[in-house]
């Protein structure tokens, strides 16, 4: 109780609207720095390169604990849409990434029903672009759900899973165990192959699509680990899925 009412006048002041776009820009300038004061290199890529030339919109997908830095592997030409919850935590990531001209839309891969549903497939009709966290924005860490399966099948756009690694940061211990990159460091950006699913895939299908798009997000993840002698972080222990049945 004693330190609940210490917290009390910090969470009173979060509450301000004028604190909380500070943060955000403070936030974003954070990234900026981090960036701009080290070392980076880019690892495959050629595949949404061709894609951002021609105009041919995709999903872009990478882990909730590889956010930060995910707005320097973007080409600012193109218009994106990240798919962000409406949770308080997610405002704040929509508000510091907008610094980036980053758009946003409500909803999550596992939430937000038909309207996030029907959010991006009209920007991927539009030729635009759509960011998703697979596992957010509750988790389990590093465990894609269905949603962005069954964006990919009715849009019958690509999924891009992409990832980032840097030598010096720290590993939160939050559920999605989030990396936060220090400055002046060796920082990579690692690019998957590209996942497609068809339009008419059944159940099986999609359920292949599905642990496709898990395992090359963890695969670059690992490769980003491994680029920057990093410890790999270990995906959260696999949840029974509908219609498996336990060993």
């Amino acid at each position: 109780p004693r330190l609940e009412r210490a917290l009390r006048p910090l969470k009173n002041l979060l509450k301000s609207d004028t604190v909380r776009r500070l943060l955000c820009l403070l936030g974003a300038l954070y990234i900026r720095l981090v960036w701009s004061s080290g070392r980076w290199q880019t690892v495959g890529g050629d595949e949404a390169r061709r894609m951002w030339d021609t105009g041919e919109p995709f999903i872009l997908c990478f882990w909730h604990g590889r956010l930060l830095m995910m707005p320097y592997c973007w080409d600012r030409r193109k218009t994106i849409h990240m798919l962000i919850s409406q949770h308080r935590d997610g405002q704040i990531i929509a508000n510091v990434v907008k610094h980036f001209g980053i758009q946003w839309m409500a909803g999550s891969s596992s939430k937000g029903g038909a309207q996030a549903l029907r959010g991006m497939l009209k920007e991927l009709q539009a030729g635009h672009y759509v960011g998703i966290t697979p596992d957010g924005p509750r988790g389990p860490r590093m465990r894609a759900s269905d949603g962005i399966v069954s964006v990919a099948r009715m849009s019958g756009v690509p999924v891009l899973p992409v990832s980032y690694g840097v030598r010096f940061g720290k590993v939160l211990n939050s559920w999605d165990r989030f990396l936060v990159a220090w400055p002046f460091s060796e920082g990579v950006i690692v690019w998957g192959d590209p996942v497609r699913i068809e339009r008419d895939a059944d159940a099986t299908a999609l359920e292949a699509a599905r642990q496709k798009i898990e395992t090359e997000l963890n695969r670059v993840t690992a490769e980003a680990d491994r680029l920057t002698g990093r410890t790999a972080v270990e995906p959260a222990p696999e949840q029974w899925r509908p219609g498996e049945r336990s060993a």
